[in-house]
């Protein structure tokens, strides 16, 4: 009985986090009512409150699983090299075309900025625990150059998702490491 029990939760659980994920590709998270994810899950309100605080919770929720996966996807890799780093990269946006319809809502205009935010932090530190420290990056300049590396990736995701992901992973993934590595410089190759 239990076990049925479980199954149950974590269908609920699920079909409230798509219907809010549904909601969210045409309203922001700000006009979401908690009446019309459970209308949309076909699940009774209270029901979503023995689960859930308010809507808030559950984008929020989901937003930590996201980041924790992500997390997790992160830690089977090192970026001492370059190569690794553009792997990684890839890797990255291979995910989020596995979960595009998650990861659209969350960074789109209609989710939270916290979702954001983050994903920022989770590679900012990432990047500072792994690639500046091991090339003898000072910790004041590694803030600065992972801030500015990873919000400038983060904008160039955001854009490649609104254009409907439309180069696949290792060329966007090369792009953004050229970006990363050349700078400015990489106009002059053109």
């Amino acid at each position: 009985m239990s076990e049925k029990l479980d199954q149950r939760k974590k269908y609920t659980r699920m079909v409230l986090k798509e219907s809010l994920i549904s909601l969210l590709s045409h309203k922001p998270i700000s006009s979401v009512t908690v009446k019309e994810i459970c209308e949309l899950a076909d699940i009774n309100r209270s029901t979503f409150y023995t689960h859930y605080q308010d809507h808030f919770d559950l984008l929020g929720q989901i937003e930590d699983e996201i980041v924790e996966d992500m997390n997790r996807y992160l830690q089977r890799y090192r970026t001492e090299l370059n190569e690794e780093a553009l792997k990684i990269t890839e890797k990255i946006l291979e995910y989020m075309i596995e979960h595009n319809a998650v990861i659209r809502a969350l960074l789109s205009n209609h989710g939270s900025t916290a979702f954001e935010k983050k994903v920022m932090e989770l590679t900012r530190r990432y990047m500072m625990n792994n690639l500046m420290n091991d090339n003898g990056v000072r910790q004041a300049e590694s803030t600065y150059l992972s801030t500015f590396v990873v919000s400038g990736a983060i904008h160039v995701i955001k854009e490649w998702i609104s254009n409907d992901m439309d180069q696949p992973p290792e060329k966007l993934a090369v792009l953004i490491n050229s970006f990363v590595n050349e700078g400015l410089s990489y106009l002059e190759k053109g």
